[in-house]
């Protein structure tokens, strides 16, 4: 399965019905045991996608756990999806930051009966038997339109982002393709944020030298969350608030502060929290009831009993629905 196509099969809606209500006469075991996996666990995003694994936890009456590095390392990441997989439990969510190092990993889960979903950032090559997440190659054409009727069809565009994501990855190319009605449009940079500890920091640093230097910038897009913040920072300091667009991802919040200031035109909001809710219900009836044999290519085969990918949402929001979004995020389980 690869992650940046355009369009989702209807018929993935009624199967998934059918995998959530099927396991609504499970027995639970508290010694069942559900983990998420994810780089950075310490920021909003990752949180709030916990929040979700707890409540589907909670309501079945199973243990729900997360584990991770703080950061951005996918050394650690393994690591901890390593200790996952000691732990013998009932499945496994994990959001890939580098699918060349997690492939062979989840693979060895997969073969020792563990059920594993990718969630945020896929895997598409390993043996996960499926991805919960955004359509990230529409979540960034969504943007990139918006963005190109922003600067009217013309201008220099940077663009920050971290490498080996998939999701990232088919961000950009959404983005380019909501570019190709405006050639006038040029991504004359993509930047990539490495291992940075502070994202929000080094991209402030790293906008600064570019508004410094008088380089031709018309627009910065942040394709991962953390690195808006630094950005928008910058552009404020420059007295460029209006005259520069900035277009973030997620919904975080120093990314909403500035976007209540006016200095972040809009950001892409995603379903962390749905992600992490949705995401134990299904692994929890796929230990229950596990497809036959789990180690199969599933997303090759006509005669497959789950879909390959399942989208959580996106959508944007921006000056007009932010506070609206603000006072929906104090609702329950949030």
């Amino acid at each position: 399965m690869r992650e940046n196509f355009k369009t989702i099969l209807t018929a993935a809606v009624p199967a998934v019905f059918l995998i959530l209500t099927g396991c609504a006469g499970s027995a639970h075991s508290p010694a069942e045991k559900y983990v998420l996996i994810a780089a950075s666990t310490k920021v909003q995003y990752w949180q709030t996608a916990f929040a979700g694994l707890q409540k589907a936890g909670a309501e079945m009456s199973v243990k729900a756990v997360m584990d991770g590095p703080d950061g951005h390392d996918p050394q650690a990441e393994k690591d901890a999806f390593h200790r996952a997989v000691a732990g013998k439990p009932s499945g496994i969510l994990i959001s890939v930051t580098d699918a060349a190092l997690l492939t062979p990993e989840i693979n060895a889960a997969i073969g020792q009966g563990i059920p594993v979903i990718t969630i945020d950032s896929d895997a598409p090559e390993s043996q996960r038997l499926l991805f919960i997440g955004t359509n990230n190659y529409n979540a960034g054409m969504m943007g990139g339109k918006l963005a190109a009727k922003l600067l009217s069809g013309k201008g220099n565009v940077v663009v920050f982002q971290l490498p080996n994501q998939t999701n990232q990855m088919s961000r950009l190319a959404g983005y380019k393709a909501g570019f190709e009605a405006s050639p006038a449009i040029k991504v004359t940079q993509v930047i990539d944020l490495k291992d940075e500890p502070d994202r929000s920091s080094w991209a402030f640093d790293t906008t600064k030298k570019l508004l410094d230097s008088k380089e031709k910038v018309d627009a910065f897009i942040c394709l991962e969350s953390r690195a808006c913040g630094g950005v928008a920072d910058a552009v404020s300091r420059a007295n460029l608030t209006g005259k520069v667009v900035v277009i973030g991802m997620d919904t975080d919040s120093e990314t909403l502060d500035w976007l209540g200031k006016g200095v972040i035109s809009a950001t892409i909001a995603q379903k962390p929290f749905t992600m992490g809710y949705y995401g134990t219900k299904l692994l929890d009836d796929l230990f229950h009831h596990p497809p036959t044999p789990l180690a199969e290519n599933w997303a090759h085969s006509q005669f497959a009993p789950l879909p390959s990918f399942v989208d959580t949402g996106s959508f944007i929001v921006d000056k007009s629905n932010v506070a609206a979004f603000q006072q929906q995020s104090k609702g329950p389980g949030q």
